[in-house]
């Protein structure tokens, strides 16, 4: 779509602590409830199902699925962009380009 993906992820649990620096991040989401993080934030943003949550970028972040449980995410963003940004050697890192 115009140089964009639009992916649906499934996650449970904590993501890794990381950045994008070239584009925000938006979370739709489709079951469950999402936490996200901000380093150097006393405070963090919850989204359940039917919400959406958008990470500006550059802003350092880690999502967190609520009670551990699984949440259904769309995400849209333009290709090419690493699901765990700045975290290096992030076992979490996807492949690139993989569909199913």
């Amino acid at each position: 779509l115009n140089d964009y993906e639009v992916k649906v992820v499934r996650v449970a649990g904590e993501f890794d602590w990381h950045a994008h620096g070239d584009t925000d991040e938006m979370f739709m989401l489709l079951e469950g409830a999402l936490r996200v993080d901000f380093e150097g934030r006393d405070s963090a943003l919850l989204a359940k199902s039917g919400e959406l949550l958008v990470v500006p970028r550059g802003e350092r972040h880690r999502p967190v699925t609520v009670c551990h449980a699984e949440a259904t995410i769309l995400l849209v963003e333009p290709r090419g962009v690493v699901n765990t940004g700045d975290a290096v050697d992030s076992q979490l890192t996807a492949e690139q380009g993989k569909w199913l």
